[in-house]
């Protein structure tokens, strides 16, 4: 078969019914003895530019203006994206220190976004925009995956399939790593198809070109890895493909992969074993809900009816939307599952949110498959069932553009203690991790008292701060006639630290609650001395 080199469709093809030609008669071929071969004309090689460019353009496009829409969220900030904030503002000096305590496994991020905040300055548009721009490059690595894959109406549909999907709409506008990790593995797997195809075509490839695609994929796989190690269950999903292209002929592919998945592994090594040392950051990961099994198990059928659907194929090629997509899918969802059940609860959806590229492949290629079966030209009728799909999900898509789509809102709580705080007044996170109010807006804290903390987020290396002995706190709040406390509309009870018990302790017994003000998923009480 031929590499991509050769045009993949020109714009007459994409339009035309499945199994009429597009090309005129010709006259009868040349002899055998004495082959002719004519250029292209220019003005169809520029119409199959177009159109291989539009397959990856018109996904990226859809993704970006998703993204932007309510990027800013109502200027809304939650709880993770609130340490992003508040770390990636540190030096880079002062978030080496710290990753040597806690979330050395988002180190890689938090550089990353120091060097962003650094450039664009600080907003909840800035922070998020990464993510949205990793979005954008997933959608339109996908649709090129699926166009070697399957043809070029597949990788359409599969990239508008992506950038439609709810979770990766949610986490494209969220300042955190998981979009970047999912553009990571869009890209790295693009590299793997696309060695495939060098595999197969090896005599029709520059060596130097091979390398190039394995260089890429060790580089692109590695840093995805540094940005969060989860994404290493894609290595078994990538193994599972490149078995099957080898049992369909591609027996060069077998060996440059499993040098580079071993590189892969060796270059995250280190980040593995740091992170075991804070591997008590999950241990408030709650074990696997029965929802969460049934809706992997729907998404599962429903990548497994797409697998069966006819495509346009290409013979005896090593790769398949199935043996790319299923494993990708499936994979990745089964070791993290796994690991939950054998060692601790580790599984949440973002962990694995590029599976859903697997996903997006399989939906792609029935969707195609769909609309080209009908009598109508497959452009429109494809525009027709994204413009579709966008309005069905239209009041999911809402939602997850409104503060109250996140656990809670830093910014909007921060608000509240303006509010209700006076010059001299004492302020109490509970928990400590609450803190992270004051970290983002220190303005709306002007003149309160901190009376529990001891050292400083940035002086510490920690993320909330050290707070002093249960018998300091005590000694602070009965200095104080008057106490704002920071807290959840649903707060753990009882608080595990002795700290944190012996602040509702001295509240209760010496205070009473004169105001409160719940705000999304945060709570400022107003706390006056008992004379």
């Amino acid at each position: 078969m031929p590499a991509e080199a050769a045009p993949v469709a020109p714009v007459a093809a994409l339009s035309a019914p499945r199994g009429i030609s597009t090309t005129p008669p010709t006259a009868s071929p040349a002899p055998a003895s004495a082959p002719s071969v004519s250029a292209p004309a220019p003005s169809s090689t520029r119409a199959s530019a177009l159109a291989r460019l539009a397959v990856t353009v018109l996904p990226a496009l859809l993704a970006l203006a998703l993204g932007l829409w309510g990027i800013r969220r109502e200027d809304s900030l939650w709880r993770d994206e609130a340490v992003t904030w508040q770390v990636g503002q540190r030096s880079v000096a002062e978030i080496w220190d710290m990753l040597g305590q806690v979330d050395v496994v988002h180190g890689l991020y938090y550089v990353l976004m120091h060097g962003v905040f650094e450039v664009f300055g600080t907003g909840p548009a800035v922070l998020r925009m990464p993510s949205v721009l990793a979005v954008v490059a997933a959608a339109a690595a996908t649709a090129a995956a699926g166009r070697r894959l399957a043809g070029p109406w597949a990788g359409l549909a599969a990239g508008l399939v992506l950038a439609l999907i709810p979770n990766v709409q949610h986490y494209a506008q969220e300042g955190r790593a998981y979009a970047l990790v999912t553009a990571g593995v869009a890209v790295a797997t693009w590299l793997l198809v696309s060695a495939a195809d060098a595999s197969e075509n090896g005599a029709a490839v520059v060596p130097r070109h091979r390398r190039t695609r394995w260089a890429g994929y060790v580089l692109v796989m590695l840093t995805t890895a540094l940005l969060n190690w989860f994404s290493l269950f894609v290595l078994p999903a990538h193994a599972v493909t490149v078995l099957v292209a080898r049992r369909r002929g591609a027996r060069p592919l077998l060996a440059p992969w499993s040098v580079s998945a071993a590189v892969v592994l060796a270059g995250a090594l280190p980040l593995i074993q740091a992170s075991r040392a804070q591997s008590d950051q999950v241990s408030w990961i709650k074990p696997v809900a029965v929802s969460t099994l049934l809706g992997i198990g729907v998404l599962l059928l429903v990548a497994l009816a797409c697998a069966r659907v006819p495509y346009p194929g290409r013979g005896r090629a090593p790769l398949s939307p199935a043996s790319v997509g299923l494993p990708l899918l499936a994979v990745p969802q089964a070791g993290l599952l796994l690991a939950s059940v054998l060692v601790e609860p580790v599984y949440l959806d973002r962990y694995v949110l590029y599976t859903n590229l697997g996903f997006a492949l399989l939906l792609g290629v029935g969707v195609a498959a769909a609309v080209q079966a009908l009598p109508v030209r497959t452009g429109v009728l494809l525009a027709g069932v994204t413009a579709t799909a966008f309005v069905t999900l239209l009041p999911v898509e809402t939602g997850l553009r409104e503060p109250k789509s996140r656990a809670d809102d830093v910014l909007r709580a921060a608000d509240r203690v303006a509010a209700a705080a006076r010059t001299g007044d004492g302020v109490l996170f509970i928990p400590a991790a609450r803190r992270d109010t004051a970290l983002v807006t220190p303005s709306a804290f002007t003149g309160l008292d901190d009376l529990a903390l001891a050292e400083s987020p940035a002086a510490s290396g920690t993320i909330k701060g050290v707070e002093g002995s249960a018998e300091h706190i005590r000694t602070a709040m009965l200095t104080k006639s008057r106490i704002v406390v920071v807290t959840d509309t649903r707060r753990a009870a009882p608080p595990a630290p002795v700290r944190e018990t012996e602040k509702l302790r001295v509240l209760g017994r010496h205070f009473e609650r004169t105001g409160r003000t719940d705000t999304v998923g945060r709570r400022i009480e107003v706390y006056e001395k008992v004379r």
